[in-house]
């Protein structure tokens, strides 16, 4: 792929270290050895009072500003957060409350969490895929769940996770295009679904 790609990565995690910043970085370079990416990344530890004390996009400071843009005009996602009573945090859902309804439309979104065991793991499709169908973003085949076990301190050593993280990069390249070509793309299949279908008249056989 020749062009760069735009890639916003938000970790969830409100403190360092953290393993779901860890995984984020993780799937960043893996991603970044496969495509030429330019990444912006988001830390809501590092917005958390400024995100948690305003409602309405109006209010956003020019910190928190600039980062719903990159959001709203990234060419691809990487979203992960940690895992609390079986969904993502409140401060993830309230960033993106924040990001315009229509700005995600086919945006590819690789998906990620973290949690204390095992059992927190269909928070990926359970959680996560339903809040980007909202947004009519194309979610990415393959989610990343990784549980405290998965790592040693905040370093990734699971060899199935490493697994699993080189297998979502890679069936997520394919998705990956700049935003004016995927833009471009849509109003012209909108129109090949809109025209008649040609028929060819029938004959009887001979």
């Amino acid at each position: 792929m020749s062009h760069t790609l735009k890639v916003v990565a938000v970790s969830g995690g409100l403190q360092r270290p953290s393993r779901t910043l860890a995984l984020v970085q993780e799937l960043v370079a893996r991603l970044g050895k496969a495509v030429k990416i330019d990444v912006h990344l988001i830390e809501l530890g590092e917005i958390a009072s400024g995100l948690a004390a305003i409602t309405y996009r109006s209010q956003a400071s020019a910190d928190i500003a600039q980062h719903l843009d990159a959001i709203e005009s990234a060419d691809v996602l990487i979203v992960a957060s940690p895992v609390f009573r079986g969904s993502f945090t409140g401060l993830f859902k309230h960033l993106f409350d924040l990001v315009h309804h229509e700005a995600l439309i086919e945006v590819p979104v690789l998906l990620a969490a973290t949690g204390g065991s095992d059992r927190h793991a269909l928070v990926i499709d359970h959680q996560l895929r339903p809040l980007f169908s909202f947004f009519q973003s194309r979610t990415l085949p393959i989610g990343v769940y990784a549980s405290e076990a998965d790592f040693s301190g905040y370093a990734i050593s699971s060899p199935e996770l490493n697994a699993r993280i080189d297998l979502a990069v890679s069936r997520a390249v394919p998705w990956l295009h700049p935003r004016a070509q995927s833009e471009a793309a849509v109003p012209a299949l909108a129109q090949q679904s809109s025209q008649p279908v040609q028929r060819q008249p029938h004959t009887a056989a001979a």
